[in-house]
Order: structure tokens, then sequence, then C-alpha cells
């Protein structure tokens, strides 16, 4: 997506996907009160029409990458880099596989079951999960017109799903959140936020006896709805992706709870918890790899030690 098409979106669209919401509106304009900020007056002005924004509280305003990068705190680039990871129903790329809200209006989800394919199994190990992490997904099978198609199945509060395989990603049905409670606690206070699914079944893999819920946001834009979830719990550990998004929602959460524990020092030389477990694996597989080679070479030194043995001379 670049520029002229992400501004293009109804910013009204935009705004609701960040948890923003009019205190009143007509079919010209709508008013809200300010998103960068805390205010009781609604200050921000959307001209419906023209898809522009006016915040009257700084005097500044102008389009949707204009509003993004204020709202993000960060370049072009980056609001691009987020766009991408969106589906908003405004915009449809013409792509062979399309997104989400397109998706809609044509799919038919044909199966929901465990975990069989080995396609899919395959996909999983090459990005460091196994089996542990099985019982947490599903297989979804669903057909985009002639196409039919089968991913990795995540599953959120609104019974929408997270999509992936080794060449699509993609949601179907609502956006929302995902909370998995991983030991059966009828209320847990402990709690792991991440941004993706990937990342919590990383998190999943690397400690499987986690005593707490996992919550995963499936979209920076939701950030508002994971803080209202967030007010449950006293413990809260935050595995963010290292990108400006992620350090918004990192710092944003730690405002409004600073009790709350940042993890991504753990991971800092690595974009996100999964690249960080496949680069541990990587390196795991590197050792065994030059202990077995080590081992080999002691084996053949001492065949060959054996078959030509070396005798001292006798005085």
């Amino acid at each position: 997506m670049n520029c002229k098409q992400f501004n293009s979106i109804k910013l009204e669209e935009v705004l609701v996907s960040l948890g923003h919401h009019p205190t009143k509106q007509n079919e010209k304009e709508a008013w809200y009160r300010n998103p960068f900020a805390t205010e009781n007056q609604a200050s921000f002005k959307l001209d419906k029409r023209n898809n522009i924004w006016y915040l009257h509280s700084e005097g500044i305003g102008e389009n949707n990458i204009d509003f993004m990068k204020k709202y993000l705190k960060s370049s072009v680039k980056e609001v691009l880099e987020w766009t991408e990871k969106q589906n908003f129903s405004s915009f449809q790329p013409q792509n062979v596989i399309q997104k989400q809200n397109s998706l809609n209006q044509n799919y038919q989800i044909t199966e929901i079951k465990e975990l069989q394919n080995e396609n899919l199994k395959k996909y999983l190990h090459q990005r460091g999960l196994s089996q542990i992490i099985y019982p947490l997904i599903k297989e979804v099978h669903f057909t985009i017109g002639e196409k039919n198609l089968y991913t990795i199945g995540f599953e959120n509060r609104s019974g929408g799903w997270e999509l992936r395989n080794s060449f699509y990603k993609g949601s179907l049905l609502k956006k929302d959140i995902s909370l998995i409670n991983l030991n059966n606690q009828t209320e847990n206070k402990n709690v792991a936020v991440f941004e993706g699914f990937t990342d919590a079944l990383s998190f999943v893999e690397m400690k499987p006896f986690f005593n707490g819920d996992l919550l995963v946001m499936n979209s920076v834009s939701l950030l508002n709805r994971t803080k209202e979830y967030l007010k449950n719990y006293s413990e809260i550990n935050l595995f963010l992706d290292n990108d400006k998004a992620g350090e918004t929602c990192k710092n944003s959460i730690l405002k409004s709870f600073p009790e709350a524990k940042d993890h991504s020092e753990i991971y800092a030389l690595h974009k996100d918890l999964n690249d960080y477990l496949l680069s541990k694996n990587k390196t795991k597989i590197e050792k065994q790899q030059q202990q077995e080679q080590k081992f080999k070479q002691e084996q053949q030194e001492s065949e060959i030690n054996q078959a030509n043995p070396i005798y001292k001379r006798k005085r």
C-alpha cells in the first residue's frame, strides 16, 4: 500500500479500528475527543466529504498519513508498514488473495478441526514451533471464490480467525484480541502480552510451564481494547515487537500500567520473539553440528591411529 492508497481509506474507519468513536456527527462531519491526548472536550474534527481532519486544540490537521505519523510517532515508511498489517474494508488491494474484509464478502469456511495437515506442521516447524503448541491452534479450511485454502487458525474473542501458512497471512470475520488461559484457573492475575499469535506460541514453546493468561493483540490498532482487559491483572508482562509500532504500544501500556514489566531486552537484537526463538534454534543446531563433526573427526583419528600404530624403540 502506498500513501495515495492509504489516504483513500475512510479516516472514520481508521479511528474506529484504533478505538476512537465520535461524540457527535452528521452526514458531513464528525467530532472526536483528542486521539493524541486526554481531553474532555471534542476538539478533533473529521471532514467526511474530503476525508481530512483538524485538531482545534493544536491547530493542526491534514490526511490519513499525517494522522498516523502523529499517532504512532513514526515515519511515513513505518506508517505504511503498519497499514499493511491492517484490514480496512474501504480498501481492497489487488493481490491474488485479498485482505480480510473484502474476503468476508465471498469466502466460506468449510471446516475447522484439530491440526492434521503435514504441510502446516512443516510450516510451524520452520517457525521453530513444535507439537507443544498444537492444542492452541486449529486447522481452518475455507474457500475464496474458486480457490480452496487451508491455514493455521488462531481464534479471537469475537469468533474471528487469524490465519497463517507459508504463503498467506490474513484474517476472517471480526477483528479482536485473543485471550488464552494456560492453566485452567478461573481467574489469573498474571498475563503475558504479545502483538501476534506466532510470538505467543513462541513464548509457550520457550516457557511451557508458564502459569497465567496470554493476551494477543492481533493488531496494534486494538491497543485501547487491550488496555481495558489489562485492568483485570496485577502482573503484566510485555513481549511486544522491536519496531516503532511496538514501541508506541509498549510506552502507552507502561504509561497506563507503570507496574507492567517490559521484557523486550531479552530479544533486543531481534525484531520479535519468534525471530529470537529461530535464532536460538539455529545456534543450537550449529552447536550440535559442530559437536557431531568433532566426534567424527576424533573417530577418524582413532581409526587411523589403530591402523598405523607407532611403536617406541626399546633400549
